[in-house]
């Protein structure tokens, strides 16, 4: 289940997506959260310390990314009023240091004995679509008139700003 979530979240990142300004951005990761701590194996009892902080340096590293991922994303204006989303590049360095800094915790934890179970990494990923979906939410919220594609103007799907370069040919 967690590599399809993930698999989905990372293909779907790179397409473009309509950013709806509901009350509902914060239900996928809510369900993850409840998912996750109907498991017994939250923390090792063996090690419950070392397992906690473990535990919260991922969750750290899950908003880290999160937000990193959320800041990354190309943001525009249609002139329906829609605002929408796509993955940049720079999305893809926050995603390979998120996974990174995952595989870190995990090596750490099993070079010291402490077992992470799959209720960790659930953690992790809620805490990190909790926060790309909250950046993405307020950064859509914020955005002015000044980021509407003007009437007639071709809807090309990427920010009028570079399609504007692109027409004169600054690109």
């Amino acid at each position: 289940m967690i590599v399809a979530v993930v698999a989905l979240a990372v293909t779907r990142q790179f397409s473009a997506r309509r950013i709806r300004d509901e009350k509902r951005w914060w239900l996928l990761p809510t369900v993850l959260l409840l998912v996750a701590l109907r498991n017994d194996e939250v923390v090792d009892p063996r090690h419950e310390a070392l397992s906690a902080v473990l535990l919260v340096a991922g969750i750290l590293a899950g908003l880290v990314t999160g937000a990193g991922w959320g800041w990354t994303s190309r943001v525009w204006r249609q002139p329906d009023a829609s605002v929408w989303s796509r993955g940049t590049k720079a999305t893809v360095f926050v995603w390979v240091g998120g996974i990174g800094v995952r595989g870190l915790l995990g090596g750490g934890a099993f070079l010291l004995g402490v077992h992470q179970g799959p209720a960790a990494l659930l953690l992790s990923l809620a805490a990190m679509l909790l926060a790309r979906s909250g950046v993405l939410v307020l950064r859509a919220r914020s955005m002015s008139e000044q980021h509407t594609v003007p009437a007639g103007a071709p809807a090309t799907g990427i920010p009028w700003g570079a399609g504007q370069a692109v027409a004169k040919g600054r690109a």
